[in-house]
């Protein structure tokens, strides 16, 4: 399903919030959304619900999937600076691209990361970082091959892989088992996708459905272990009442 040919093959694409991703021949899709931009998806999709959500928390370790470029873990960093806050954080993420990690150091990132400009230089050089607040762990390797062997209980999960399209195993109902088992009983996911598949998927695991909507952001989707109030939640039993040939992904269609 992968093609290592075409790993090193990617394009600077400029994105309309100004902020810089790639574009991966591999995958044949960006990495972030042009029009939500890198920076401005991160924040808004994933950074902010999670920060909010867990507000009441003092220690979070987040599974942010897959590195990639580092948005989500490096506007985290940004945003709990930004706002001063006293939260303790530990992310792991899996990567299997060693050469686009490496390169980091180098990446025409926007300035909202000058401060933080050491710490992407110290990963792309040794695939960890850590201070008093802030620890982070790059899992060289598939990240199929890297969830089992995590032994941390995760708070928050950044569902950021490639799309369902173009890297389906890492959205089947049997790679959401696999996150689900790592999960503290209170963890909420964050996802770009709506796909009524990716959902279900989420849901066969334990998991509510809420949308999230954000200011100038196409909606996305917050999963919960517990109800959360606040959030527009989405009945999936009325949803497959509705849509009776709707099914979550499974392994077996992609091996």
């Amino acid at each position: 399903m992968y093609d290592e040919t075409l790993r090193a093959e990617k394009e600077l694409v400029l994105c309309e919030d100004g902020s810089h991703t790639l574009y991966s021949k591999e995958f044949d899709e960006p990495y972030h959304s042009t029009k939500d931009g890198a920076l401005h998806e991160s924040l808004e999709k994933h950074v902010k619900p999670a920060l909010s959500l867990h507000a009441h928390k003092d220690k979070l370790t987040i599974l942010d999937i897959c590195f990639g470029l580092g948005y989500n873990t490096f506007a985290t960093l940004y945003y709990i600076k930004k706002n001063n806050l006293k939260i303790k954080v530990h992310i792991i993420s899996p990567e299997f691209d060693e050469g686009l990690v490496r390169s980091l150091g180098d990446f025409d990132f926007p300035p909202e990361f000058e401060n933080i400009k050491e710490i992407i230089q110290k990963l792309s050089r040794d695939l960890v970082y850590e201070d008093e607040q802030f620890k982070i762990e790059i899992l060289l390797r598939d990240a199929r091959q890297s969830i089992p062997q995590i032994k941390a209980k995760i708070d928050v999960v950044y569902q950021d892989a490639f799309s369902p399209v173009h890297n389906p195993l890492l959205w089947t109902k049997e790679w959401f088992e696999d996150v689900r088992a790592l999960c503290q009983d209170d963890a909420i996911l964050t996802t770009y996708s709506t796909a009524a598949a990716i959902r279900l998927g989420l849901y066969e695991n334990g998991f509510y459905i809420f949308v999230h909507r954000a200011e100038m952001m196409r909606y996305s989707t917050v999963a919960s272990l517990k109800m959360l109030e606040g959030l527009e939640y989405i009945d999936m039993e009325l949803k497959k009442e509705r849509n009776p040939t709707a099914r979550s992904m499974k392994d077996n269609d992609y091996t």
